[in-house]
């Protein structure tokens, strides 16, 4: 190769002139190797935050250190459309408040062209009745709706579900508990379907798809979740509990469908810590697998809340067996139980002989029993 060809193409590569430096320097060696080192040194620098991004998001009110520690690779793109993503969100009943409060927790959002924007809003509206339906979702968790940029998996994710029987009113759950559920290939969430199917068949059922739909609208987690972890639980509760197969399929599709998605050792920890507390008040094994089977929410509370509402009701002189027949009172906080046994107290409730059935009610009823409960009659 020539002297000047090889002039030439350093030119090219670097892009600027060599005719101040003399042709024994640009070709020595030691200076071609520490030519080397530099350009890979530059290549390794970080590429400088987009400043003209930068001003466009500060002029829409976007928190700039909130990008910077959740997506800070945003701000070097040097394409995106900030201002196009405003006005559509603004054009569907966004704030200017809210647009800000969207790209400063999601940044990729801004990432996401008009047409993209048009065709996904297109699909949620095909379950969501109104525009500002989907303004209230998206302001609450902007990632549910900018996730996922393929469309077309979310429109296939949507067509499969509802030909399980999903209704919309399922969809709607879905995409604003779960939205996970329509970033999954299609492909995934049916792999989770055919094992729920299988399971259905294995215990005798005769309707797969309603069995599906059952769990699923009592649990919208369960297709983010892995089949092994489910296959895990349902075994688990089978073997747990003794169940027959015409109990476990009953049992799925009502409330045990609810701690399907736990992980299994949580729920094998929660079913010992509540078995040793039962236990340990007097109950018999059969006593704990009624209590668990149906009241199945004992397995996903912690040991220790568990425990302390269990201990805080037998404060008030409640019998265990009372919370073994009335076990949705545990579904209060405990702040909240504490709060109506106090009451109760001052108005001379007593539990052992009027029951507990008054602390499993809304607060709307409580107050007004207690109301009557506080009526002193006239003599």
């Amino acid at each position: 190769m020539t002297l000047s060809r090889i002039t030439g193409l350093l030119c090219y590569t670097t892009g600027k002139s060599l005719l101040n430096l003399s042709a024994a320097r640009q070709f020595h060696p030691a200076y071609l190797r520490l030519y080397s080192v530099q350009s890979q040194k530059a290549s390794k620098s970080p590429v400088k935050e987009n400043d003209s991004l930068l001003e466009n998001l500060v002029s829409l009110g976007v928190d700039i250190k909130m990008v910077r520690r959740r997506q800070p690779g945003v701000l070097r793109k040097l394409i995106t459309n900030e201002h196009g993503l405003a006005r559509f969100l603004q054009g569907k009943g966004a704030t200017k408040e809210t647009v800000a409060s969207i790209i400063s927790r999601y940044p990729r959002a801004i990432t996401r062209s008009h047409d993209h924007l048009e065709e996904r809003w297109r699909l949620w509206r095909n379950i969501f009745k109104a525009d500002s339906e989907i303004v209230k979702i998206v302001e609450r968790s902007p990632e549910s709706f900018f996730r996922s940029s393929d469309n077309d998996n979310l429109e296939k994710n949507i067509a499969f579900l509802s030909s399980l029987g999903l209704t919309s009113k399922d969809l709607h759950r879905l995409l604003t508990t779960a939205p996970r559920t329509f970033a999954n290939s299609v492909e995934l969430n049916r792999q989770m379907v055919e094992l729920l199917q299988d399971v259905c068949f294995s215990l005798g059922g005769k309707q797969p798809d309603h069995f599906v739909k059952q769990i699923i609208s009592r649990n919208v987690y369960i297709l983010i979740r892995s089949t092994k972890r489910v296959r895990t639980n349902i075994e688990f509760l089978q073997k747990a509990f003794n169940l027959t197969d015409e109990e476990l399929l009953n049992l799925l599709q009502g409330h045990g469908a609810e701690i399907l998605d736990l992980s299994n050792e949580y729920v094998k920890r929660n079913f010992k810590s509540a078995e040793q507390k039962l236990q340990s008040l007097g109950c018999t094994q059969k006593d704990v697998k009624n209590f668990i089977l149906f009241y199945p929410p004992s397995l996903y509370a912690s040991p220790e809340t568990l425990k302390n509402k269990i201990d805080c009701l037998l404060g008030a002189n409640v019998d265990i067996k009372q919370i073994l027949e009335k076990p949705r009172v545990l579904d209060f906080s405990i702040d909240t139980v504490r709060s109506r046994i106090k009451e109760l107290e001052k108005a001379g409730y007593d539990f052992k002989k009027n029951g507990i059935a008054i602390l499993d009610s809304s607060r709307k009823r409580f107050e007004a029993k207690l109301e009557r409960l506080s009526v002193v009659p006239e003599e």
